[in-house]
């Protein structure tokens, strides 16, 4: 696994920290582990599909559903976060 060099420098979790090991989770099929880990990463995984789909295949509203699932991730990772420091 990759070092976080903000926790290395400062002490504190980044708002990715937890990613690559909720990764590992899903790959070794423990989903609730991986959930639990990183609450983002299901989202994470369907915007990537969705892009990836979104270039070869254009959908109608393809903008508005690529920024709905942005905001929606960028939503569950802040939230997390301050549940992760806070508790």
């Amino acid at each position: 696994m990759l070092p976080c060099l903000n926790k290395q420098l400062f002490g504190v979790d980044c708002l990715g920290c937890g990613f690559q090991r909720a990764f590992v989770f899903l790959l070794k099929g423990d989903f609730t582990a991986a959930f639990k880990m990183y609450p983002a990463i299901y989202t994470i995984i369907l915007l990537g599909i969705f892009i990836i789909f979104n270039f070869y295949f254009k959908f109608k509203h393809a903008y508005k559903l690529k920024m709905g699932l942005v905001f929606l991730n960028v939503a569950i990772i802040i939230i997390s976060y301050i549940l992760k420091i806070t508790h």
